[in-house]
């Protein structure tokens, strides 16, 4: 079973991740919508944030909710965020990335208009980093608010609550949208070489952002344009991100995410060995055992010496023998010794009858003697 691989340099567009073996500490393939942080409340108001109140400006001030790492973005960086929006006043909530399993895309200092209050809050935060930003209306919707989609009541200040995924100062002030197939997923495969890092240094969490931040990069209307060489080369750096993600969701015990980063895969590649190991793991985690068993001898089928695989399926053989043995003796506990059978009572009636027939017999025969 090999071990974690990581690429040591940027890998040309064409080039794939192409590792053996399917060890839970290897980082490799895959394909999958956001999987990110969720905040611990439900989203249907501002959570409640005990931290200081930072000014930013005169119409933005921030509250951290969760401490970033490294630097903050310059200007032009294109920006990765998440977030949920408020109208202060009624707490009509507005808009949600999060719902929405896809975070926007923000280049500082050329968001729209009624995202302004938004860039500035972003520009003062870290890679990982949550906060509670309070919007006055002047650089949000403004005076006229909007009617439309978002529905947004005039002069209304916001409240966003707002995860910074991470963002690329490599290409400044240019957005997905404007980049060639090639400059696309150049820059995933160096998002995804920077998380395959972190992870080395089980930085897991960090490593998520940067995978995160590649599949962005490979978004799905993206995908949907592309055939043939383009496509091979776009997914053989985005499936990579999604069974990496797998890898660090495993590590942190977030296995139903697990799953669903596995299932992405396989909806591309019913047969990709490394996502039915991860996914079997997972499952197994969780006490899945028949479907955890299935995904494990269906990646035997085509990686038959792997031994790892092996692993997993004698531990889930001896799980089931413990099961077993363990139901026996609670079963042997609540209905105590079997009972020795009693010999079965002689039926009264038989008896009588029996006795009866005999004694007319008798009578019979001593009145035959008699007449004799």
């Amino acid at each position: 079973m090999a071990v974690l691989e990581e690429d040591p340099a940027p890998v040309p567009a064409a080039a794939a991740d192409s590792t053996s073996g399917v060890s839970d500490n290897e980082i490799t393939v895959e394909e999958t919508s956001f999987v990110h942080t969720e905040p611990p409340q439900d989203g249907t108001a501002p959570p409640v944030v005990t931290s200081d109140m930072e000014v930013l400006n005169d119409g933005v001030k921030k509250q951290v909710i969760k401490e970033g790492h490294g630097k903050k973005p310059s200007r032009f960086a294109t920006c990765f965020v998440h977030y949920r929006a408020w109208v202060q006043g009624s707490l009509h909530k507005f808009e949600d990335t999060w719902q929405e399993q896809h975070p926007i895309e923000l280049v500082l200092g050329k968001e729209k208009k009624e995202m302004t209050g938004l860039g500035v809050g972003v520009s003062n935060m870290r890679s990982g980093e949550r906060a509670l930003l309070h919007v006055k209306w002047e650089l949000g919707y403004g005076k006229e608010g909007s009617f439309s989609f978002p529905n947004v009541p005039p002069m209304a200040d916001l409240v966003y609550e707002v995860e910074l995924i991470g963002f690329d100062d490599v290409k400044e002030g240019k957005a997905r949208s404007d980049m060639t197939v090639e400059e696309r997923i150049e820059a995933a495969d160096r998002r995804k070489i920077e998380g395959n890092e972190y992870f080395k240094e089980k930085k897991f969490e960090e490593a998520m952002q940067q995978y995160e931040m590649a599949i962005a990069y490979m978004g799905d209307d993206f995908m949907f344009q592309l055939f043939g060489k383009y496509r091979d080369m776009a997914l053989a750096v985005k499936n990579p991100c999604h069974l990496n993600m797998a890898a660090c969701l495993i590590k942190l015990k977030r296995f139903d995410e697990a799953i669903a980063q596995c299932t992405i895969v396989l909806s591309e590649d019913e047969n990709n060995v490394k996502a039915l190991f991860r996914r079997g793991k997972a499952r197994a985690e969780l006490g899945q055992t028949e479907s955890a068993r299935e995904d494990f001898m269906k990646a035997k089928k085509y990686s038959p010496e792997d031994r790892e695989i092996q692993r997993e399926l004698r531990s889930l053989a001896e799980q089931d023998k413990a099961l077993y043995q363990k139901q026996k003796e609670l079963y042997k506990g609540l209905f105590g010794p079997r009972p020795e059978p009693k010999p079965k009572a002689s039926n009264f009636l038989v008896l009588f009858w029996r006795w009866l027939v005999s004694l007319i017999g008798y009578l019979v025969k001593l009145f035959k003697r008699k007449d004799e």
